[in-house]
């Protein structure tokens, strides 16, 4: 774990450029709040806005991160009004803080932007909680939220917009006339479940801090989709969870709330959750436990009493997601992972039939673009297939069947990137033998899609030609990808 977060490639920097942004963000947010004569409250509602501002918003462009960020407050402002207002009646609040849970879950079919307001308005409730916020604070907690997502903004936007420079990310739509198009339907219901069942055991724990539960339970379903994908991401918060509380015995607690101390302390961590996210979701969540034990500090309430109510909130908050998922409407791991790659073979195919034209001389025929959408697509199947090649992941037939499938993928990603690459050449060669092999590639395909028999053809020729050899080796990676593609329900890896 610790060299996947140290020594993972962070090609132009972008990990690091993205962390040190929010780190400038968020302060510049509190140093506004506090030049507008805040309280500690209004302060420290700026900076979570900012954060989420600048950690949520996923839009493939940055005049759609803009428009995502503009719309923020929209959501935010109505949600907290009514967590105020909710304050003393608790099974109206309860009941309105369930229905933001179903209904930020819901609003991930409508993409980045639905993901991004789903999970402000899920926030927002939560932190009126964490700070006890009433009507009286309203006024200045508005303020807050709309300096911070306006600073937020500025640095994104106009101060740091390294994005503008970077060609647009490639986002694989899910594949329709699966049980992915449902699953944002299926998700929302079972996290309402979970947080319900979160919310009534975290109650009986504890009256005042229940609410971390229904957190827990939040951020175990984010960008998750199947059943396993979801228990595993259980397992990362509560081990993270654990280590950030043996931390904030460590570090937060001798601090004493000492505000300059805290401030660095606090900045440390932001930069730490901003540059571990991509990579490991146990180092997130480090940081985010050690966060609010600083900030429970600046509060003046922390000690080993509460760390210790934060992890046992954290374990209900899993159990409730993890029964959640078992239990209410569950998707296989089997179901998201089969859809998956089935759309990573129709790119294969894709790019076959973009070089064959290419090699036929078709002037407008470019498979490039098919091999950037091939990476994305095979970076889901990886993330889909994740439960099942865990290191704790008792069943060894399930984990080497995995393996095998994520291996012969990768091959085929690097076939075709060989094969485009050669393609590319204006001097490439017109040989009908390259033609006859493309078409065999989009057969194999169409085979091993349809569950026919794959026949590797052997034409007796040198593979000194460079095309012809990446194609010889895509056929071969998609015939041996057939048994493990077809292997019945209750096998090894269909039974995940």
């Amino acid at each position: 774990m610790l060299k996947r977060v140290f020594m993972a490639p962070d090609p132009g920097r972008t990990r690091l450029r993205f962390a040190a942004r929010a780190v400038l963000g968020i302060a510049l947010a509190v140093a506004l709040c506090g030049l507008a004569g805040h309280s500690l409250t209004g302060a420290v509602t700026g900076g979570l806005a900012a954060l989420l501002a600048l950690f949520t918003v996923t839009d493939a462009t940055v005049r759609g991160q803009a428009v995502t960020t503009a719309l923020l407050p929209a959501v935010g402002l109505p949600v907290l009004t009514a967590a105020a207002e909710l304050h003393d009646h608790p099974v109206a609040r309860d009941l309105t803080f369930l229905a933001v849970v179903g209904a930020g879950v819901y609003a991930r079919r409508w993409g980045p932007r639905g993901h991004s307001l789903g999970v402000f308005a899920f926030m927002t409730f939560f932190v009126a909680q964490f700070l006890h916020a009433t009507t009286d604070q309203l006024p200045q907690l508005y303020v807050a939220v709309l300096l911070s997502v306006l600073a937020a903004a500025a640095v994104r936007f106009g101060l740091w917009c390294y994005e503008r420079r970077l060609p647009p990310p490639a986002v694989p739509a899910p594949p329709g006339g699966t049980g992915l198009a449902r699953v944002t339907t299926r998700q929302a219901i079972q996290a309402t479940t979970g947080a319900g069942f979160a919310l009534v055991v975290g109650q009986l724990v504890s009256g005042q801090r229940w609410y971390w539960a229904v957190g827990a339970t939040w951020w175990i379903f984010v960008n998750t989709t199947s059943r396993g994908e979801t228990l595993v991401r259980g397992f990362r918060r509560l081990l993270g969870t654990v280590i950030g509380i043996a931390l904030g015995l460590l570090v937060a607690m001798p601090v004493h709330g000492d505000p300059t101390v805290t401030a660095a302390l606090a900045a440390l961590c932001v930069f730490g959750i901003f540059y571990t996210a991509a990579v490991s979701y146990t180092w997130m969540m480090l940081w985010v436990t050690l966060l609010a034990g600083l900030l429970y500090g600046l509060l003046g309430v922390l000690g080993p009493d509460l760390l210790a109510l934060r992890l046992a909130e954290t374990g209900v908050g899993a159990l409730g997601a993890a029964l959640a998922v078992i239990l209410v409407l569950p998707v296989t791991t089997h179901s998201v992972t089969d859809a998956w790659i089935r759309r990573a073979l129709g790119c294969v195919h894709a790019c076959a039939v973009e070089t064959a034209r290419r090699l036929a001389g078709a002037a407008d025929a470019d498979p490039a673009p098919r091999v950037a959408e091939l990476e994305q697509l095979l970076a889901r199947v990886r993330l889909s297939v994740a439960p099942l090649v865990h290191p704790l992941n008792p069943m060894l037939g399930r984990k080497r069947r995995a393996r095998h499938v994520l291996a012969l993928l990768d091959d085929c990603a690097r076939e075709i990137r060989g094969l485009v690459a050669v393609a590319a050449d204006p001097e490439a060669s017109h040989d009908a033998r390259l033609s006859t092999a493309c078409r065999r590639v989009e057969a194999a395909v169409e085979a091993l899609t349809e569950g026919r028999d794959i026949a590797v053809h052997a034409d007796g020729l040198p593979h000194a030609e460079p095309a012809l050899a990446h194609l010889h080796g895509l056929e071969r990676a998609l015939s041996e990808l057939a048994r493990p593609l077809r292997t019945p329900s209750g096998s090894p890896l269909v039974g995940a």
